[in-house]
């Protein structure tokens, strides 16, 4: 996942306010149990991606989160022994013992999916509409040699997984049985040490340490700015208001899905929270 510019509300924010809406939305979807509310979050956060023009990376970032999402819908039902609704029998099962699928740990289960799901797109959104560098950079008053030591190893992951395709196709090109992978992370092991010599060396011949720290770069917050840092704190009120609130869903022990028009509300204006900073586009470079 690789950030790049794009002419949108969430990338003409900075990135605090970014990371802080995306937060947001991560921390709706571990605190909230209701499906209805959950599926709000996953429509904004598709909504968020789709606005800001990173539909793409989700997608991408999809394929990772449907199988771990379907691979817990599938274990919690039969690792779980809460719930009283019996759906299914399977009798003895070696190591398990008696396994009875239970409603309560079905639905539940597609609840856990769902959350797992969510915090694989939260996470992508966040890696493809934030700038990493102007993350980086709010953690420079902290310590600036730690910055630039993440900045310098966040630079070479995507040049060492480079390095890693090239090997192997280049190895896959060669006859014969192919070498072990054991063998590529050798080679790219010590193609990162080399280039952390040539790094050092650099950084060295530029006086790196030597001088005073740069002053921060201050500027003033712009209306996108202000618009994801109030939607972020949205997000979080409701989210804790569904945690907390009316809404009422229950799994264990037996089901009840509580007040599902209450639920529709905050599901309406959550997703109204999360998508709204995305209707004023202007001051959006193209």
């Amino acid at each position: 996942m690789i950030y790049r510019r794009r002419p949108s509300p969430l990338h003409a924010a900075r990135a605090a306010s970014g990371a802080a809406y995306c937060s947001a939305l991560a921390v709706a979807a571990l605190v909230v149990d209701d499906p209805i509310v959950l599926g709000a979050v996953l429509v904004a956060v598709a909504g968020a991606g789709a606005a800001a023009g990173v539909g793409r990376e989700l997608l991408r970032a999809a394929r990772i989160g449907l199988p771990l999402a379907a691979l817990i819908i599938v274990v919690n039902p039969l690792a779980a022994r809460e719930g009283l609704t019996v759906i299914a029998r399977l009798g003895e099962v070696p190591v398990l013992g008696q396994v009875d699928v239970t409603l309560e740990a079905t639905v539940y289960g597609a609840v856990l999916g769902l959350r797992a799901l969510l915090l694989v797109e939260c996470f992508a959104l966040y890696s493809a509409a934030v700038d990493p560098d102007e993350v980086l950079r709010l953690f420079r008053r902290v310590s600036y040699r730690s910055a630039l030591t993440a900045a310098l190893a966040t630079r070479m992951v995507p040049v060492l997984a480079r390095d890693a395709r090239r090997l192997a196709d280049a190895q896959r090109c060669r006859p014969g049985r192919p070498a072990p992978r054991r063998a590529i992370v050798r080679a790219v092991a010590a193609g990162a040490l080399d280039r952390a010599i040539d790094v050092a060396a650099t950084l060295e011949l530029r006086g790196y340490g030597a001088g005073r720290r740069p002053p921060p770069r201050r500027r003033p917050w712009s209306r996108h700015d202000l618009a994801f840092a109030a939607a972020a704190v949205a997000i979080v009120a409701l989210a804790a208001i569904a945690a907390v609130g009316p809404t009422d869903f229950v799994a264990y022990p037996r089901l009840s899905l509580g007040a599902p028009v209450q639920a529709g509300a905050l599901a309406v204006a959550l997703l109204a929270a999360a998508l709204a900073p995305f209707l004023d586009r202007r001051g959006v470079v193209r």
